[in-house]
């Protein structure tokens, strides 16, 4: 089973008029990452009507930077976390599953330094095998110290004793969310993007929809709906508190966001098909070095932050802090002038009611969703992995409350998404970028005109097409940034493209694609002043 029919038109005009419909939706997400994506696939497919949308672009928040993993959690078994990596081990083998061309195995290494160190995690990763089971990628091996250097070639020869090997896989996140959002769009959901939900409706003390507000027209909206999600990440507060004073019950924040930063540098770094895992640095964390997209990833970092901006900037010790780890186990340390792209993703951790959530290494990664006494719906933390069993338990908290009929669940466990190819996958998430990305979608995109006119990484003018015809672009930065990852991978290249991008939207659309705000923006990626 796959999904080749002909991709279906994401003309805005078309869709606001629909949103323009007097209508009582089954149900209504406000927030278009991974969570709420996956809330309205499930709802759609299980045949609810289904309406959401975001205030920015699908997966412009937390959704779009990640550590590009999907995981079962190495260090959550580490924290004694078993039903949680359990449960991400059986939806990573799902997520794998249904979009093979976005999201597939990967192998780790994890070199040693000491001599404890390969026998210590190799017996932490022979459980974590343990746990996937059936669900299992491959298994753990114990390496010596040749075979960890033909796995990671530039690793640090000096006091290598040997490595671990173990399997989990990696994903092209934000294309992943738009994959949700289409997959669901086919299913019968309306989504629209650059819409912010501006006021929640009540009554009778009851949430009834929401006043929103298209960002570019300024035309306005009333949603109606038996079951209102709040799916918006680290910014559910604010709507909770809204919610909580139209009802005259205050509520307490539930989020502590976090910061983490991921530094890319290119492919001579780490030559390999396989990442580089460090299960402990300095702080306490993890860190990785991914091969992606034909560049390396690095990082991340977990520092706990106050404020919710939608462009968190890095700190200048966390970047040093990338940087300065990495010295210690690749042969050639990366500076801060080889740095191609460096950005910022909030995590929405679940902070106890207690805690202050000034420690966010220690807060769990575990996911919330609660009703209010008004009946809103509200989900948050919880990780890209397990979006789908998030998705399944928002609706069973909509039944449980009453808003909705049950209807059995499990539907979307194997569904295959958008794109998703018959056969084998020929390419690897770690290669450049091209047209592979668009699986079996791959013939649609070339058959738009300038298919053989490449802009620049990987990037056709027919992409660009094809992402303001049937991928709800808008601007530079929705293509630059989320359809094709170029702004993730090399901010300088993006800048550079950044103008023939902007002329084939404006041909495409008719409307101002944003190019000055995207320039700004980029330089932000490109390398902040330290």
């Amino acid at each position: 089973m796959t999904n080749v029919s002909a991709p279906l038109s994401t003309q805005r005009s078309d869709l606001l008029d629909r949103l323009a419909q007097p209508h009582v939706y089954d149900l209504a997400v406000i927030g278009g990452g991974a969570t709420g994506l996956g809330v309205a696939l499930d709802a759609a497919a299980r045949g609810f009507s289904v309406v959401l949308v975001d205030s920015h672009d699908f997966a412009k928040g937390t959704s779009s930077r990640a550590t590009k993993l999907v995981h079962g959690g190495v260090r959550y078994l580490a924290q004694g976390n078993i039903s949680l990596v359990r449960e991400a081990l059986h939806e990573r083998t799902t997520l794998l599953s249904n979009a093979p061309h976005l999201a597939q195995p990967l192998a780790f290494v994890m070199p040693s330094y000491r001599f404890w160190e390969t026998p210590f995690y190799g017996i932490g990763l022979t459980m974590y095998d343990a746990l996937a089971g059936k669900a299992g990628l491959g298994s753990t091996q114990f390496l010596g110290r040749e075979r960890t250097l033909q796995c990671l070639p530039t690793a640090r020869q000096d006091g290598l004793k040997g490595g671990v090997k173990y399997w989990d896989g990696q994903f092209d996140d934000a294309r992943l969310a738009l994959a949700l959002a289409r997959t669901a769009a086919a299913r019968g959901a309306l989504l629209v993007n650059y819409c912010p939900a501006k006021k929640l409706v009540h009554e009778g003390g009851r949430v009834t929809g929401f006043e929103c507000e298209d960002a570019e027209s300024g035309r306005s909206f009333t949603v109606r709906a038996r079951c209102v999600v709040n799916a918006t990440g680290v910014w559910v507060d604010g709507l909770r508190q809204m919610d909580g004073e139209a009802i005259g019950k205050p509520v307490k924040p539930m989020v502590a966001p976090s910061q983490g930063v991921h530094i890319v540098v290119d492919r001579e770094f780490l030559p390999s098909d396989h990442a580089l895992m460090v299960p402990k640095t300095a702080d306490g964390r993890v860190l990785f070095a991914v091969p992606w997209l034909g560049k390396v990833i690095l990082g991340t970092t977990d520092s706990p932050r106050q404020d919710v901006v939608r462009e968190p900037l890095p700190f200048k010790e966390e970047v040093a802090f990338i940087l300065n780890e990495s010295a210690r186990y690749l042969s050639r340390a990366p500076k801060q002038e080889d740095i191609r792209s460096i950005w910022v993703g909030l995590r929405p951790l679940v902070k106890p009611q207690d805690e202050d959530g000034g420690n966010t290494k220690s807060i769990s990664r575990e996911h919330t969703v609660l009703a209010s006494r008004s009946g809103l719906v509200t989900v948050t933390g919880g990780k890209w992995t397990t979006y789908r069993a998030m998705a399944e338990d928002v609706l069973q908290k909509c039944f449980d409350t009453g808003v909705l009929p049950p209807k059995a669940a499990g539907i979307t466990n194997q569904l295959p998404l958008v794109g998703s190819p018959v056969g084998a996958v020929q390419h690897s998430i770690s290669d450049a970028p091209g047209i592979h990305l668009y699986g079996a979608e791959a013939a649609a995109v070339a058959a738009l005109p300038g298919s053989a006119k490449e802009l620049g990484g990987g990037l056709t003018e027919a992409m660009v097409r094809f992402a303001a015809q049937f991928e709800y672009a808008r601007t530079v930065e929705d293509v630059l940034a989320r359809r094709s990852r170029l702004l993730f991978l090399d901010a300088r290249k993006a800048i550079d493209m950044a103008p023939a991008v902007a002329g084939i939207l404006q041909e495409e659309l008719g409307i101002d694609p944003q190019l000055p705000a995207f320039l700004a923006l980029a330089q932000q990626y490109l390398r902040p002043e330290m």
